[in-house]
């Protein structure tokens, strides 16, 4: 995958919660949207915890870009694949399609 993905918020769900090769969901909104809510077993994507999610993920594990509506994503997940993750997905309508669609969330601990 040379450019990342767009993933609806479903099979975004769905993809977290496969048995094999589960995805990785990173939140990049800000610190106190994150800690208000976020989609369950997300991680915080900051710019101080890029190299841990480096560290600590499978560049071959799926990784969920998530944002407010699905627009800042866009260039995080570009980011995530320029760094060598081979599959990283953009999710279509961020945050806000989540919660409407009424998935997992949860605050912060």
């Amino acid at each position: 995958m040379e450019n990342f993905a767009h993933i609806s918020v479903s099979d975004a769900w769905t993809m977290m919660n496969k048995q094999d090769q589960p995805g990785v969901m990173v939140d990049i909104r800000d610190p106190q949207s994150f800690q208000l809510s976020h989609a369950e077993g997300a991680f915080h994507l900051t710019n101080d915890t890029v190299v841990t999610l480096m560290q600590e993920v499978d560049f071959e594990q799926p990784v969920l870009v998530m944002c407010y509506h699905g627009i800042s994503s866009q260039g995080a997940a570009q980011y995530l694949i320029n760094q060598g993750f081979e599959e990283v997905y953009s999710v279509d309508g961020g945050f806000e399609a989540w919660h409407r669609a009424s998935l997992p969330v949860q605050p912060s601990e």
